[in-house]
Order: structure tokens, then sequence, then C-alpha cells
């Protein structure tokens, strides 16, 4: 049995050996298909054979895959190079489906004209079988490593390799059936193949349209993911939980809801820890970007004209206007803002030698009176100490 690849590189050194290992399987079965269908006749055995040409570029394909996408983000990719990949699968889908069509249109004429019916040789039986047993074995092959190193995209070369074992399967029936007599056999497997064909490129068209025009993930990936972000000590709720795929990886936008009194730093470290754990735990999540919530704007458009507060130049200046000559009023050492539910908290930090204890209450009420007339003004606070160090909570208007 092969031993596991342990390390990045080792990874990649073997779904590069096993892509080559079936690229030249594939161009060898496609090419002695196409000679041996055109020498025997047999126009399943040519629409099989460029089926296994379509496994060989998609062969090539993953190896291009597998030496782009490993490539840095640069200036004009700082997403990465994941999406060469997906514009070549959609032309080669475009380009299966044009022959597919090629090879129904002609093999359907052929069937409606009797005359121009031939028995194939007997060589496209062996053909065929050969080909069988050669699909079989590096779908098996292919499927194994792919397991090892948990790739997702090994994993969907392999059953490439098996389509293409099941229509040398169907070759193999139609081209026995027509050496017994039944003519037209052949014929109506060349459709059957062609259609097979017609289904890979349809497949590969619309995988990558997918990925094109940004489609989320599945519902039930998402919830995992939320579920897990959840996990992580300070988030108390997951919102607009946006992503998209490029390639194999997967981006994320998430919105974290935190306590709305924390500091700046520790809500940017809770979300660190959250993509740290989400790129942790699933491994095509390359990229998450977080956005620290106060409260749940979940079903708010934030960018509305009427949500707009006034920031802390403004709003300290429109403060002091109001608070300028009130009795015990000073200019506190340290001014924190809470934007919260369309409005301002303001807390106000004072030293004990400042403002005495017991004048706290009577200093928030007036000041709450005084700055009343500002629609965006929730709450005033006066605390004794310093908001890094601790402070006691005053009594709340």
């Amino acid at each position: 049995m092969d031993a596991v690849p342990q390390s990045l590189d080792q990874q990649a050194r073997a779904a590069r050996q096993v892509t080559l290992v079936g690229l030249v399987i594939n161009a060898i079965n496609g090419v002695v298909k196409l000679l041996v269908g055109f020498l025997a006749n047999s126009y399943a055995l040519i629409a099989d054979g460029i089926h296994s040409l379509s496994d060989m570029l998609s062969d090539v394909l993953v190896l291009a895959a597998s030496h782009y996408g490993r490539q840095e983000p640069d200036k004009d990719h700082p997403y990465g190079h994941d999406r060469y990949e997906t514009l070549a699968t959609l032309l080669l889908g475009a380009l299966l489906i044009a022959v597919a069509g090629a090879l129904v249109w002609d093999s359907l004429m052929r069937l409606l004209t009797p005359r121009e019916l031939v028995t194939p040789g007997a060589i496209a039986l062996v053909v065929a079988l050969a080909s069988i047993a050669s699909k079989e074995w590096i779908y098996h092959y292919t499927l194994r490593i792919a397991r090892q190193i948990n790739s997702r995209l090994l994993k969907g070369n392999a059953w490439h390799h098996r389509t293409d074992s099941l229509s040398s399967i169907v070759v193999f029936v139609a081209v026995g059936g027509a050496l017994l007599g039944i003519t037209w056999l052949d014929q109506a497997a060349a459709v059957l193949v062609a259609l097979m064909v017609a289904r890979i490129g349809f497949k590969l068209i619309w995988d990558s349209l997918k990925e094109l025009v940004d489609t989320a993930l599945p519902q039930d990936q998402v919830s995992s993911i939320r579920a897990t972000a959840m996990d992580i000590p300070g988030v108390r709720d997951v919102h607009d939980l946006r992503s998209r795929r490029m390639g194999n990886r997967t981006l994320l936008d998430i919105h974290l809801q935190v306590d709305p009194h924390i500091s700046v730093s520790e809500g940017h470290e809770v979300g660190a820890w959250v993509a740290r754990l989400l790129r942790n735990q699933f491994e095509h999540i390359s990229d998450v970007t977080f956005h620290i919530d106060p409260e749940c704007d979940e079903h708010v458009d934030v960018m509305e004209d009427n949500r707009r507060l006034p920031l802390r130049p403004d709003a300290v200046e429109q403060l002091n206007q109001r608070w300028t000559g009130v009795q015990l009023f000073e200019q506190p050492h340290y001014t924190v803002l809470h934007y919260l539910d369309l409005g301002i908290d303001v807390d106000l930090f004072y030293s004990a030698e400042e403002l005495p204890a017991t004048e706290i209450t009577e200093l928030q009420k007036i000041l709450k009176e005084r700055a009343g007339d500002l629609p965006w003004l929730r709450q005033v606070k006066v605390w004794i100490g310093d908001p890094e160090s601790g402070s006691r909570q005053p009594a709340g208007l």
C-alpha cells in the first residue's frame, strides 16, 4: 500500500504523478480508438476516442491548476489565479458540446440512411475491452491518491476516468451486437456516447458559470460554518455570511456581533480567532474577511443616509456647545462614544480629584437635559476612573 503523503510538496508530487499517468493512458486510448475506429468503421469507437481525449484535456487542466493555483497572489491578482482554471474549464465544456453535437448529427444521419451503415471490424471489440481495463485501473489509482491527500479536484478527475470506462462498455456491447448482425447498434452507441460527452461538457460549463457569478456554498455548509464561528467565546451572533468559490478555494465575508462595550482590539482579536478556526476546520476556506458589529444589523442597510451619525469631532463639538457654562462640568480626561441603535451613548471619565463622587448623578442629569435636543444622543454617563484601568459604574439616567 502506498504511503500517505504528509507535506504539501509530497501531496503535490503525488497528485502530479497520478495525473500524468492518467494523461498518458488517456492520450494512448484516445489516439488508438480514433485510428482503429476509422479503420474498423466503428463510429461508436470514434466517439469514445473523443471522450478519452476530453479526459486527457481534463488531466491537463488538473496539472495546470496544481501549478498555477499554487502561485502567490500578485498586484494584478490579489485573490490568486484560480479562475484561469475556471475559464479554461468553461472553454473545454463548450468544445465538448460542439464535438458531441457533430457526432450526434453524423450518427443520426447514418441511422436514417441504412445504406450508410457498415459492420465494424472485430479489432474494435479488442480495443474497447482494453480501454475498459485501463480506465478502471486508472480510476481506482486516482481515487486512492485523492482520498489520501483529500483532493476534491483529483476525485472529480477520477470520476472522469470512470465515465470513459462506462462509455467503453457501451461501445463493447454495441460493436459486439453489430458483429452479430445488428448493424445499427454501433451508430446508436455513437449517439449515446456523444450524449455522455455532451453531459460532461454541460456540467463543466454549469459549474464554471456558478463560480464566475459567485454562487454561494450549499446551505448545509453555510450552516456548519456559522455554527463553528459561534463556538468562539465572545461571538454573540453571526450574520451576513457570504461565500464564493475560486477554483477549489472558498472566500468568506462574515459579520460577527460582539459585546458593544469591549475595546476595538478585543473585538478584532475575536474576529482573528474566528478566521483562524474556520481555516483550520474547513480546508477549502482560504480567505476570511470579518466585520465586527456591536449590534445586529442583518436586515438594515447601513449605507442609508438616515443611519449616518456624527463622527467624534462633530459629536464632541455639538456636546461642548450645549455644555459650556454648566456648573460642575469640566472637560473630561477621556470620552467614549458608543454607536448603538441609531444613537450615541456618551461616557465621560473624570478622576476623583476632578469630580466628587456625590455630584455624579446631578451632573449626568444636567448634561442630558442640556443636550436633549440632539436627536442622536441616547444617554450620558459619568465615570470616576479610567476606561483602561477599570472604573465605577454610576447611576444610570
